[in-house]
């Protein structure tokens, strides 16, 4: 929200009271609070009748500084409120200095100046950051509504990025962003996740922990600050430091929640019945038999909205003109071979069965009259659960358990984001605050009734909104795009921007949901989409089996199902490491590359974990422009050398695209290419990549559990390699591309042929000696 009239005025009707002077300063335990007056203060007459702010400075956790301002501290604190980690063993360093006084957390540091004017710089490894000062922190009252602003700087050609999933241009520098969960699609400032939360390319990232609406201006207010403001009377942030880009989002997600790392299972192909399609078992079946006969791997199978009765959403019942033996039908698709899907959502129309159950018993939220709370957007005269009455999710979650008993594996949580605020909570949160939050609690209670019913690393969703911890309830789908090419674009952008928000896993409709694709489109999407984290062919009013479109979508569909199984041991590398940092599977070039000052404006291509390349291609022509960082990588699909450090243009046919190997990497392939859930280190090929003289390559491939099966390392010095393994259970090969001819081999290998395959016999520790 921007307040001020150009540099010196403030907008009609607004008073802004900023944080001026400091007039005390204290330290109590590992806290700093800082009293500053809103004007110089020359005279004790001067202290009345005006506001004093204060800022409490604190740690929860090494590398994270908590900013608190308050103006009136006399309010009640009503949730909900975001579950934040805290370490009570964690010390914070604070030191008082004649002019300033500092508060050191890790690497981090908060400089806070004592007197006369206030300021607050963060600094990390000897580098500032990011600070405040005047014009900064204010009080604001906009026609007599309260607010707390703040205003960081943003150095000369810093980027921001983040704040949850948005369509939106990639750097949000300019842009004016609000933190509120809406169902827009993909084509406006809307947004189904929003994430109060932004990553700086000056090695930062500040995240407001408010779950209601939070407005930002990135720049767009004043052109050197990031802005930010809530309504109240206190303001609470986080400045998050690290070594890296990466270290901020490892210590973010330490902060907010860390993914959960999806089965195996699930990064396979999805297929769906499609949303207003008709469909009974028979119909179907043919598309599963279809793929079964035109040999296209598939994984998943998704039943959306209409396995119900219409009107009737949700009452969680299978509609019986059109599936009259569920349990049987289920059972015969699982001795297929597949898992089960099906849509789902947080409201109970008034035809369901469940409606009058659920108003009787206090499960569905109410107007501040009593009344439950109802309209006819979406489904007719729907009600909402809520899940602040833990009886109320124990019932939903018992109709779940009854679904999972006749053999689903998952759901697709849908919407989430149509929250009214004119609503009474059974725990008395506050509605406006329940808006963006309310989506947390839906898919928290669906998955961890996931998780009891099906396991650890068993449970996972398909999730269309989410706020600030969502993150921790994978997985995500971008939302409802459209069949074109600057849809397929736009929505690129927005996993991107989801990745830089904390969020480890992502997927989007293949080819588009609203409209049917031209052939042309499918198969330029399809590539895409099974590139990424999670791959679903989903839409609205037409099927999305490649038959439909022509032949050739057969082909190509099978081509990158079958090369998505085979990376798997790669790519569940990398889904554990998001487990574990809260790095996300598809990440903006500028994540690994944040040094590369092309790399920060890139939002149509990504790294596929840290080693992968990919660039989607947007046209009919074939056509691809895209960024390559320095050094020699390599085509993973033709084996072709590409100099980096400049722009390529290439063309393309449907069953390739740019998917490049960065240089000094070792990629694990699995011996498997018709299912993605396998034991990733039988047969296993390790793929050495451009191995630099002076430098190292590692890989490890895990079991589906996430625990370490086989650890592989090369070393190259001269014209040797040493290749050393830890863990191996099974044989594995090791095939040397883009290095030389191997002209002789030391130690216990089996094998060598003159283009460089070694091959492991033995188990346990190994080590061998490769001469090129």
């Amino acid at each position: 929200m921007k307040f001020t009239d150009g540099y010196w005025g403030v907008r009609d009707g607004v008073h802004m009271e900023y944080a001026t002077e400091v007039r005390d300063l204290r330290i109590d335990k590992d806290t700093v609070s800082v009293y500053s007056a809103t004007k110089f203060v020359r005279s004790k007459g001067e202290t009345l009748n005006a506001a004093l702010l204060t800022a409490e400075i604190s740690s929860p956790i090494p590398d994270v500084i908590k900013v608190k301002w308050i103006h009136h501290a006399g309010g009640r604190i009503e949730g909900p409120q975001f579950p934040l980690h805290s370490d009570p063993l964690h010390k914070v360093r604070i030191e008082e200095k004649a002019d300033y006084v500092t508060v050191q957390s890790g690497g981090l540091t908060a400089r806070i100046r004592r007197s006369p004017m206030w300021g607050l710089d963060f600094w990390q490894n000897g580098k500032r950051l990011t600070g405040t000062g005047a014009k900064g922190a204010a009080y604001v009252t906009d026609r007599g509504t309260p607010y707390i602003r703040e205003m960081l700087d943003l150095g000369v050609g810093e980027q921001v990025y983040g704040l949850g999933e948005r369509f939106t241009p990639f750097v949000k520098n300019g842009q004016s962003v609000d933190i509120w969960n809406e169902d827009g699609g993909t084509a406006t400032e809307q947004a189904y996740k929003n994430v109060p939360f932004y990553l700086s390319s000056g090695g930062y990232g500040v995240f407001v922990n408010h779950p209601e609406r939070v407005s930002f201006e990135m720049a767009s207010e004043f052109v050197s600050k990031a802005g930010f403001s809530v309504q109240g009377e206190t303001l609470e942030y986080f400045i998050i430091g690290g070594d890296t880009l990466k270290d901020v989002l490892d210590n973010y997600t330490k902060l907010t929640g860390r993914p959960a790392l999806p089965p195996a299972w699930s990064f396979g192909l999805w297929l769906t019945t499609s949303f207003t399609t008709d469909y009974d078992e028979a119909t179907c079946l043919t598309f599963i038999e279809g793929m079964a006969e035109r040999q296209i791997p598939l994984h998943v199978f998704h039943f959306d909205c209409f396995w119900m009765k219409e009107y009737q959403w949700c009452d969680f019942e299978w509609d019986p003109a059109m599936f009259p033996d569920p349990e049987g039908m289920l059972r015969r698709l699982k001795e297929r071979g597949l898992r089960i899907c099906v849509w789902i959502n947080s409201y109970i129309a008034q035809k369901s069965p469940l409606f009058r159950e659920g108003a009787e018993k206090g499960y569905l939220l109410r107007k501040p009259n009593g009344d439950v709370w109802q309209w006819d957007n979406w489904q007719a005269g729907m009600g909402l659960v809520d899940f602040t009455n833990p009886d109320a999710a124990a019932w939903y979650q018992g109709h779940l358990k009854r679904l999972m008993d006749m053999g689903v594996d998952c759901f697709k949580t849908d919407f989430g984001e149509r929250i009214p605020t004119d609503v009474v909570y059974y725990d008395g949160s506050d509605p406006v605050k329940m808006h963006n939050y309310y989506t947390q609690l839906y898919n928290k209670a669906v998955f961890e009734v996931l998780e009891q019913h099906r396991g650890v690393n068993e449970a996972m969703l398909f999730a269309r909104s989410a706020t600030a911890g969502g993150q921790m309830y994978p997985v995500h789908w971008g939302g409802d795009c459209s069949a074109t090419y600057d849809s397929m674009a736009e929505t690129l952008r927005g996993g991107l921007s989801l990745g830089l928000s904390g969020f480890g896993f992502w997927s989007h409709d293949i080819s588009g949901f609203e409209r049917t694709a031209p052939p042309d489109i499918y198969k330029r999407w399809v590539a895409f989409g099974l590139l990424s984290s999670h791959s679903r062919l989903h839409g609205n009013e037409s099927y999305r089996v490649p038959w439909l479109f022509d032949e050739e979508a057969v082909d190509v569909l099978r081509y990158f199902t079958e090369l998505k199984c085979t990376l798997m041991p790669y790519l569940f590398g990398y889904a554990v490491e998001a487990g574990k940092r809260g790095l996300p599977m598809m990440r903006a070039m500028v994540l690994e590359f944040p040094e590369d000052p092309a790399c920060r404006y890139l939002d149509r291509q990504y790294m596929l974990g840290e080693k992968l390349l990919v660039a989607p291609i947007f046209n009919e022509e074939g056509t691809v422009e895209y960024y390559v960082p320095e050094g020699r990588w390599t085509s993973f699909l033709t084996g072709e050398a590409v100099i980096g450090g400049r722009w390529m243009k290439e063309k393309h046919g449907y069953l390739t695209l740019p998917l490049l190997v960065k240089p000094n990497s070792l990629i694990a392939i699995g011996a498997d290419s018709q299912k993605p859930d396998y034991d990733f280190a039988d047969g296993v090929t390790l793929h050495l990549f451009e191995l630099e003289d002076g430098n190292s390559a590692e890989t490890v491939v895990y079991d589906m559990q996430g625990t370490q099966e086989l650890r592989v390392q090369a070393v190259r010095k001269g014209n040797e390699i040493t290749v050393t393994s830890e863990g191996a259970r099974k044989p594995w090969h090791l095939l040397l591309r883009g290095i030389g001819d191997v002209t002789a081999l030391e130690g216990a290998a089996s094998e060598s042929s003159a283009r460089g395959v070694l091959v492991s016999p033995g188990l346990g520790v190994q080590q061998f000696k490769v001469e090129l």
